[in-house]
């Protein structure tokens, strides 16, 4: 695809420029020729006509004589600007993003529109910041390509390009090229507080905390550069997140001393670090500070005191907070920690508030944790439906549940509602599934086919025991020899109280009546 920023700055200043880089704009190509096939005579012919002097003039600063469609063909011809360009020149990026030779030919294909005007270049830096590794192709470009003496100048990257650079290397993972590039800018003498900033966030997102405190430390050594207010907010979030409280706040201390106001983010960072260590009290007093200062709280800050609040258990406040935003809350790690929340909770409606949540969760977001905490809600909320539909989805993402508690609540929920067919195929599918198989199970489909005296039943549940090496205890015995006796099976009876006495449990007092 060849752009209008292949010509020369010298074909730019020509009458014919705004021509030629319209005709090569790849939408007008798209819509209207095609190189491969001749185009339709009477197309060109109706093209010829419409562009033809109307009869009547129309009034130069109106348009409503003019068709919709000469509109959109004006437009086509109306020169792009720089931002048009830059977006172009993201789109094509994007495309070859996983190539690099591909990347480095459009690059120095555009090198004069980039290079010839800094802050085209910042722009198409800014528009990168979601694409971490493709920024570090431009960075790196932009630090090898080979420029002659006099243009050596013009081609210095300045500190906000190693800033940038520094911390799309601490995104992608890369630690050791953030180092580099910090050192280089040190080597220009273009290090400023932003690259010291850079660095230590880029330390803080790899957990390098040691790393990261280590070069703060540095920086206050360093008589060209001062600690700002987001370096500061670093250090703070970096204790917050060790739960080294006493050091987050003697920094929010140390700030304050200096003439550095804190902002939102300090205060974000501050109810993070109290909620990490769920020191609910001082997360509650930081957001009153907010309330009644001239700092106001923002949208992350709600966002955090839902989770505490969720964490502690205070519904109330929860819903409270979460009611002020929910129409702007699209955070789902928010959303499934509410649901958490209702689950642990005694909420008569939280049944219904759950459903609710749930509504706002796409598919994608599915999360093996959370669907398995339904599945102990439903069970326990006696919701077979709802219960069956969960396990199902569980079985269908292959999550698979250890956990002794949540079987029981699952067999319990069977038990409780005589379901022995839905026990029945639940079993088997736990078994290929390798769910956590327990007595429980077993010995809730004895006593219910007990109840049916189904004894057939009953002796393939003891043979189903014994495929899965689950040994018969004396709750095994006991259960196998009341629905015995229920059924007037004495052979069976007698053969339940031999076994009982050979493994030396105990006899039922009514075994032998006098």
């Amino acid at each position: 695809m060849k752009h209008f920023w292949r010509f020369t700055l010298k074909a730019s200043k020509s009458s014919k420029f705004n021509q030629l880089h319209t005709l090569s704009n790849p939408t007008f190509i798209k819509r209207y020729s095609n190189s491969n096939t001749p185009q339709n005579p009477n197309k060109v012919l109706d093209l010829v006509s419409f562009l033809k002097p109307s009869t009547s003039i129309p009034n130069p600063e109106s348009t409503e004589q003019i068709p919709n469609q000469a509109l959109d063909l004006v437009s086509l011809f109306k020169p792009l600007n720089q931002e048009d360009k830059v977006a172009i020149l993201v789109k094509d990026l994007i495309c070859v993003a996983s190539d690099s030779v591909s990347v480095t030919s459009i690059l120095d294909e555009n090198s004069e529109f980039l290079i010839g005007s800094h802050p085209v270049y910042i722009q198409l830096l800014n528009q990168l910041d979601s694409k971490p590794s493709l920024l570090l192709e431009v960075i790196n470009w932009r630090r090898k390509r080979k420029v002659s003496f006099s243009d050596a100048c013009r081609n210095s990257m300045q500190a906000h390009e190693y800033s940038k650079g520094i911390k799309a290397a601490g995104r992608s993972r890369n630690i050791d090229l953030a180092v580099a590039l910090f050192k280089e800018a040190e080597f220009k003498g273009v290090k400023i507080t932003s690259t010291y900033n850079a660095l230590m966030g880029a330390y803080m997102f790899n957990g390098l905390s040691d790393k990261c405190y280590s070069l703060f430390l540095d920086m206050k050594k360093d008589p060209t550069c001062f600690p700002s207010v987001a370096t500061y907010n670093i250090v703070i979030s970096v204790f917050g997140r060790l739960m080294l409280i006493d050091h987050m706040e003697a920094t929010f201390k140390e700030m304050n001393e200096l003439p550095l106001a804190p902002n939102i983010s300090t205060y974000n960072y501050l109810i993070g670090g109290y909620i990490s260590t769920w020191m609910w009290g001082d997360m509650e007093r930081v957001f009153q500070v907010l309330n009644s200062g001239p700092v106001e709280p923002n949208m992350k800050t709600y966002l955090l005191m839902i989770r505490g609040y969720a964490h502690l258990g205070n519904l109330e406040k929860m819903e409270k907070i979460y009611s002020l935003v929910k129409d702007n809350v699209n955070d789902m790690p928010i959303i499934r920690v509410m649901i958490c929340a209702y689950c642990k909770s005694s909420d008569a409606d939280k049944m219904n508030k759950v459903k609710a949540l749930l509504k706002l969760i796409p598919e994608k977001e599915y999360r093996p944790w959370l669907n398995v905490l339904l599945i102990k809600l439903y069970a326990e909320g006696n919701c077979l439906e709802e219960m069956d539909n969960a396990i199902n989805e569980a079985f269908e993402r292959r999550t698979v549940v250890t956990t002794m508690g949540i079987m029981r609540c699952i067999i319990t929920a069977y038990f409780r509602n005589n379901a022995i067919e839905s026990l029945e195929k639940f079993t088997r599918r736990s078994v290929l599934a390798g769910w956590r198989m327990c007595y429980s199970l077993y010995h809730s489909k004895l006593v219910m086919y007990g109840s049916q005296k189904n004894l057939r039943e009953m002796q393939n549940v003891l043979e189903e025991m014994d495929s899965v090496n689950i040994q018969r205890t004396k709750k095994t015995m006991w259960i196998m020899y009341k629905a015995y006796w229920n059924c007037g099976q004495r052979s069976m009876v007698l053969k339940i109280l031999g076994q009982m006495f050979k493994h030396g449990h105990e006899v039922p007092i009514d075994a032998f009546p006098s």
